[in-house]
């Protein structure tokens, strides 16, 4: 047996210390299990901005409805929400936003309401929240995304739900989602294709093209988009003008319902419309606009579904069927 000398024992101990230094070294640079700061996660939203945010956070707001809905649908109540149209509380949501602090109109965040709640992350959509980034910033870790495509939808639910501790929540409301889309378009009529477009309600509509998330549901299922596809980097939607609309003659109509004021049916061109003369114009709720979340989505592909092809697939109770998704322990 060879004796080990002081000196060999201390070259050894140089040497462990140094190996284990640098196994440490390396497991930190082998992923993001090591967190400078376990408390925090790092993420990079749709501004191209990282940002810390809590781990786990549990005061949530939300600068439009997307949070909200998978916050719920990951049973967590929000504490602040922006509204669509004042005084309405929405059914995808089981009117769940009125336990929620008011912080304005979604379009006009208001900062001091929003700093009243105290939140600590706040969750918001990107165009309209940009231009006072720094200012929500100062209330709380605020991430953005653009909330806009079918496509973003997946990326978002998923990220959001890392973000709140529940990835695989998210990742089996995206299959769920997939899965059902599937199972609707198999079930469509076969070569039947109802023009349809999807809009605001204007003097000059604003139609959706075909990507962004309620119309690419409503396309996925057999629909035919009037307003096709947008352009290589182009926005979402397009002013259609009711002499094209009467061209392009849609049979089914989708407006996003914000109110008693609407100025395109004092238009002579729009009693003209297919889809008016055979009642087939529907007033939607504000699930068809923020559509990205989970909730919304499971439900404008339901009712997407029987309005585009009411002989084959049933109406909608739009509640019951928020219901099946929220947890119980947040419905109260």
């Amino acid at each position: 047996m060879k004796i080990q000398t002081s000196k060999e024992a201390f070259v050894a101990r140089i040497l462990f210390k140094r190996a284990r230094a640098l196994g440490i070294v390396a497991l930190l640079a082998s992923g993001s299990a090591f967190a400078a700061d376990p408390g925090k996660v790092s993420i990079v939203d749709d501004r191209g901005v990282t940002v810390e945010v809590p781990a786990q956070p549990k005061r949530i707001a939300s600068i439009s409805y997307f949070a909200d809905d998978i916050a719920l649908a990951l049973g967590v109540k929000p504490v602040a929400s922006t509204y669509m149209t004042a005084g309405r509380e929405p059914d995808f949501l089981l009117g769940l936003t009125s336990q929620m602090k008011r912080i304005g109109q979604r379009a006009k965040p208001n900062l001091e309401l929003l700093s009243e709640a105290k939140p600590d992350l706040i969750i918001a959509i990107r165009r309209y929240t940009v231009g006072n980034a720094a200012q929500l910033q100062g209330i709380a870790p605020y991430v953005a995304y653009n909330m806009e495509l079918l496509d973003e939808s997946y990326k978002e639910v998923a990220e959001i739900s890392k973000l709140l501790g529940q990835p695989e929540r998210g990742e089996q409301l995206n299959a769920d989602f997939r899965k059902n889309l599937a199972e609707f378009a198999a079930k469509a009529p076969k070569g039947v294709h109802p023009r349809f477009m999807i809009m605001w309600g204007g003097a000059t509509p604003f139609a959706f093209h075909t990507e962004n998330t309620s119309a690419s549901i409503v396309a996925a299922i057999g629909g035919d988009n009037i307003a096709g596809p947008k352009s290589p980097g182009g926005e979402f939607g397009i002013d259609l003008s009711l002499e094209t609309m009467l061209e392009k003659d849609p049979e089914v109509i989708f407006v996003y319902d914000s109110g008693p004021d609407r100025p395109h049916e004092s238009n002579p061109i729009w009693s003209q419309l297919s889809a008016v003369k055979n009642n087939r114009v529907f007033y939607v709720g504000d699930q068809w606009v923020e559509t990205n979340g989970p909730i919304a989505r499971e439900i404008v592909l339901r009712e997407a579904a029987h309005y585009l092809y009411p002989d084959t697939f049933p109406a909608v109770d739009v509640r019951a069927e928020a219901a099946k998704i929220i947890p119980a322990t947040v419905q109260d």
